[in-house]
């Protein structure tokens, strides 16, 4: 027999505070959110005060003006994310209403489209005040980290987001009738690759930890566009790499394209979640390498 692992019994539902007639639930989501925010915020506050990682002696912004920028980006998180969502992934029956458009609770952001968002954001606010976008942008990338690994942990905790089939002997069982129904008929426990534990490994945990060496220990903050390029091509790479093992949205999937390819070419193609990360992996290399060819000041 396959050696499997069942999903463990978590609740998606941290706590439920004693408010209104059933209660108002409080999503470990929700939390990944706000403390992943909290943690880049405290990690770009660190660099501001660190005036010799800075290329020009001294922080592209002050304190004041970060924490000002901290609420432009969550607006940008929140409808970057959502408005990601409903134009890449969302179906057809999500546009049925307003309340459906808008209702976070029952899922449905994209990081890309988040990731535009803080980018828009971030320029308005930069353009506004005259801050130096590049210098800031590096900042930001190495705090974002920790909130994509806590993301990601939420993700698997919804048992959302899960992989493809698989008989590794670390494939899971999540809970569902979507994700113990099988292709494979052979294949009755449906065991599933936990590709949200991939993406929480890869793009949080192991870029996290190189970002904040390299801007803490290291001159790479005096070489303009270096810690931006790394993480955009970092999470581009990480996620384009794990779509493979990733299950496509159902809105992708048809009896002539089991795989979920957003394009298809014959018996191969991209899914979607790679469309959208090559973009971000030449946009991260081209960074790079013009960071590279700078001479740390």
């Amino acid at each position: 027999m396959q050696a499997v692992l069942q999903f463990p019994d978590i609740s998606p539902i941290m706590v439920t505070l004693p408010f209104g007639a059933n209660g108002f639930p409080i999503y470990w989501y929700a939390v990944a959110y706000i403390v992943g925010i909290i943690i880049c915020r405290w990690i770009v506050l660190l660099l501001i005060r660190r005036a010799d990682v800075w290329r020009s002696g001294t922080a592209p912004l002050s304190e004041a003006d970060w924490e000002n920028l901290v609420t432009w980006m969550i607006v940008g998180i929140i409808a970057g994310g959502r408005i990601g969502y409903l134009l890449f992934y969302a179906d057809s029956s999500v546009w049925g209403s307003l309340w459906s458009i808008i209702n976070l609770r029952d899922g449905g952001m994209s990081f890309h489209g988040g990731f535009a968002g803080v980018i828009l954001a971030g320029v308005l606010f930069c353009w506004r005040k005259g801050i130096a976008i590049l210098p800031l942008a590096d900042a930001i990338a190495v705090g974002t980290p920790p909130a994509l690994f806590l993301g990601r942990l939420a993700n698997f905790v919804n048992a959302e987001l899960w992989g493809r089939e698989t008989t590794v002997p670390w494939g899971v069982i999540f809970p569902g009738v979507d994700a113990q129904t099988c292709v494979n008929a052979a294949q009755n426990l449906c065991a599933r690759h936990p590709s949200q534990l991939y993406e929480a490994l890869g793009e949080g945990l192991i870029l996290g930890v190189v970002l904040l060496y390299l801007a803490f220990r290291t001159s790479a903050l005096k070489r303009t566009g270096l810690l931006l390029g790394l993480f955009v091509l970092g999470y581009g790479f990480v996620r384009f790499l794990v779509e493979f093992v990733r299950q496509p949205d159902a809105q992708f999937t048809a009896p002539d394209n089991p795989i979920g390819y957003a394009i298809q070419f014959g018996q191969a193609g991209l899914t979607m979640g790679q469309l959208l990360s090559l973009p971000m992996i030449i946009l991260g290399a081209v960074f790079m390498i013009r960071a590279l060819r700078m001479k740390a000041a």
